[in-house]
């Protein structure tokens, strides 16, 4: 067998035809770069990922996890994309990914980094107060268009502002939003009543609903959530109502939770990664990992991956258009 590999290298030498090149794999230590501080949510993504490669050994090269956060994230995806043709540099982040050169003044564009793929969605729900007079979207809806509503959520024009503005345009209502460092603190906030409502991801708001300090109204997404486990009293995530069924007609708005490679790397670079995500998304410990943080299933790489991005910019895109958010 020996020789005969090596005679046909050489004939394919001989006669300038090139021998088929092996398929690409890590040889050495691969870098997770986290655009997020420790202890977030995409800092606990990356390093899920990183401890469920090592317990299947997914892949012989080591990951290596830095946190590259600053900016909102910015910090992380100039450094990955400045490192064109680098098989060895994950960025791992969210939408933030592909929007935050439309919406501010960054130093890389979208085109600078290569798609791998998306694993999983991070869900919003509109929470209220738990003493909250209204229990339906529609109520909600109804007392919004009276105004004087305000809606806290973590940062200025990012996911939760761009869902207050859709809010609006889709209501017909002027409700405020006020920003705020995290999702916890606008948790806190509508717990302490000093706001009206939050559209945190589920997570962030588990521990106020299951002490009744705060309700979901509805969920934006097209179908209600899958978890059935009883989290508050007898309620189930899967109690919630979508949005569109009771009474804001917003289908779906959701966060994907996203894998970068710098631009400029070979197609069986990136094929083997979304590979190599494919295999995580398929074990037990990341169905955990789901059911613990209220995400939702969604691994998507490929061509399906580059569409779901062209449509959630191109949605995204209108409300930052409409609110004058664009960067210039």
């Amino acid at each position: 067998m020996k020789n005969t590999v090596s005679i046909a290298c050489i004939m394919a030498a001989v006669f300038g035809v090139a021998a088929p090149a092996a398929a690409f794999e890590p040889d050495r230590p691969v870098e997770f770069v986290v655009t997020a501080g420790p202890g977030g949510g995409t800092d606990i993504f990356a390093r899920t990922i990183q401890a469920i490669i090592g317990k299947y050994e997914l892949m012989k090269a080591p990951v290596v996890v830095t946190n590259k956060g600053s900016a909102g994230g910015a910090e992380g995806f100039v450094y990955t994309a400045t490192n064109k043709g680098d098989a060895y540099k994950l960025a791992f982040g969210t939408n933030n990914a592909y929007l935050l050169p439309v919406r501010a003044k960054v130093p890389y564009k979208a085109e600078d980094l290569t798609p791998v793929a998306a694993l999983a969605s991070d869900e919003f729900v509109l929470w209220v107060n738990g003493k909250a007079s209204y229990n339906t979207a529609a109520d909600f809806a109804a007392k919004a268009k009276e105004g004087g509503l305000k809606i806290g959520g973590s940062q200025s024009k990012d996911v939760d502002q761009i869902l207050t503005s859709m809010i609006n345009e889709t209501t017909g209502s002027t409700i405020n939003y006020i920003p705020f460092k995290s999702g916890g603190e606008a948790a806190v906030q509508l717990a302490g009543e000093h706001l009206d409502a939050n559209v945190n991801n589920p997570s962030e708001n588990l521990g106020q609903w299951q002490a009744g300090m705060v309700k979901p109204l509805c969920v934006f997404k097209s179908v209600k959530l899958s978890n059935e486990t009883k989290v508050a009293g007898d309620k189930a995530w899967s109690d919630i109502p979508t949005c569109k069924d009771s009474g804001i007609a917003i289908d779906n708005y959701s966060m994907p939770r996203t894998v970068w490679l710098p631009a400029g790397v070979d197609q069986d670079v990136v094929k083997f990664y979304a590979d190599l995500m494919r295999k995580v998304s398929e074990t037990p410990e990341w169905a955990k990992y789901l059911a613990d943080t209220s995400q939702s299933p969604a691994y998507i790489a490929g061509d399906d991956f580059k569409a779901a991005i062209e449509m959630d910019g191109a949605a995204v895109g209108e409300v930052l258009k409409r609110e004058g958010w664009l960067a210039n």
